[in-house]
């Protein structure tokens, strides 16, 4: 039986710790609840876990594949940081001994993955949860720290400040935790913590970016996708179903209305001024997109806007756009720049699906000379030449509603 299948049954567990949720006083157990659940439904398609909660942290203890397990955790909202960790039960744990021989063999494999030709700093940190334990935490810390440097001691030099390597110790009521690294987390409050909101989803770098920034403030995101078809082919659908299935990762499941567009823009061209055309879509897709909301029993709608990024981004135009929806937009990116928002996607894993070169609807009847600093009034002229109820309407009885796991 290969290391990894033992690893539950050698003690091997991986301690994930809160993030902002220590700030949550009496509404914390709630955030636990949902940090909980989340942690389960994105852990069990790797290996039957079980799930313990403890004071400011977590503890999860997986039957196997260990590493792919707490990898998977690091991409949990609501968690700071993650270590694997062996444990020793509070029993054997009297012993200090016993804990020095378990540091020994941590210590042995976090030295594996650091240089060779270099000295590496080091120090010891203990930290006791449980008070009943006859070492305090210097003396614990300085006990282990004398019984696993002799054989390293050409390799490591001992620091106490920010040192490269510290190996931790946390002595618990329940057993006694012993871990080399902390790897960083991806923070925020766990999904579903703080109400429903819909995306407006391209194929895009920018509005992944922000589906993402939502979800990582515990939001959970529903997309809505609009399609040109017979303009715009199969393969933007395809690409917008590979996002969705990316970002899906972050909160388990999603669900993706994908909207026929097609007709609205038509009508549009035929019927309104062509310097006006993306600002009209933009408002079309945002009544769809709030009518989508209502079904969700959502509060929100969310977009990959930026300001003064592309001409419908100007302060002007952003007003125009966000006067039909029905909702508050929520607008993640309002002040990054590009650079900024694609070292997220590339973080995040939607960078690559993203540059991939199927153009989206706003592409359909582009005008021209767009216009930079559009006026509300001129746009709810143009709209008085169609009918919106119907359009949106016919757009949303053709809206086909996917579930992606």
């Amino acid at each position: 039986m290969s290391a990894e299948a033992t690893s539950a049954a050698t003690g091997e567990v991986i301690v994930a710790r809160y993030g902002e949720l220590w700030l949550k006083g009496k509404n914390r157990r709630e955030f636990e609840r949902a940090l909980v659940r989340n942690v389960r439904g994105a852990v069990e398609p790797i290996s039957p876990c079980t799930i313990e909660r403890a004071t400011g942290q977590i503890i999860v203890v997986p039957e196997g594949r260990v590493h792919d397990v707490t990898e998977r955790v690091r991409e949990v909202f609501g968690f700071s940081s993650v270590s694997r960790a062996r444990t020793i039960s509070r029993e054997l744990a009297a012993d200090p001994e016993e804990i020095a021989k378990v540091a020994a063999v941590v210590f042995a494999e976090a030295l594996e993955s650091r240089p060779r030709n270099r000295t590496i700093s080091f120090r010891v940190q203990t930290r006791r949860g449980d008070k009943r334990y006859p070492l305090v935490s210097s003396e614990l810390s300085r006990f282990v720290a004398d019984r696993i440097l002799p054989p390293y001691e050409d390799r490591i030099r001992v620091q106490l400040t920010r040192p490269e390597l510290t190996l931790g110790i946390h002595v618990r009521p329940e057993r006694v935790y012993v871990y080399a690294d902390r790897l960083s987390a991806a923070g925020g409050l766990p999904v579903g913590t703080l109400g429903r909101a819909v995306s407006l989803l391209s194929g895009g770098i920018d509005s992944p970016v922000a589906s993402w920034m939502a979800m990582k403030r515990g939001c959970t995101v529903s997309f809505a996708a609009f399609h040109s078809y017979p303009y715009v082919g199969e393969p933007y659908r395809a690409k917008v179903r590979g996002l969705v299935r990316r970002l899906g990762r972050f909160q388990n499941k999603s669900v993706l209305y994908e909207v026929p567009f097609a007709e609205i823009q038509v009508a549009i061209r035929d019927a309104c001024p062509e310097s006006y055309r993306t600002v009209l879509y933009r408002r079309m897709m945002q009544r769809i997109a709030t009518a989508i909301a209502k079904r969700e029993k959502a509060g929100a709608l969310i977009t990959g806007e930026c300001l003064g990024q592309v001409a419908s981004q100007t302060l002007e135009n952003l007003t125009c756009i966000g006067a039909a929806s029905g909702l508050p937009v929520l607008r993640p990116l309002i002040a990054f720049d590009k650079t900024e928002t694609i070292e997220i996607a590339r973080r995040i894993g939607t960078f690559e699906l993203s540059i991939e070169p199927e153009p989206d609807c706003c592409t359909v009847f582009q005008p021209t000379k767009p216009i930079i600093r559009g006026s509300l009034s001129v746009c709810e002229d143009a709209e008085s030449n169609l009918d919106v109820d119907a359009l949106v309407r016919d757009a949303l009885e053709r809206t086909e509603r996917i579930v992606v796991e």
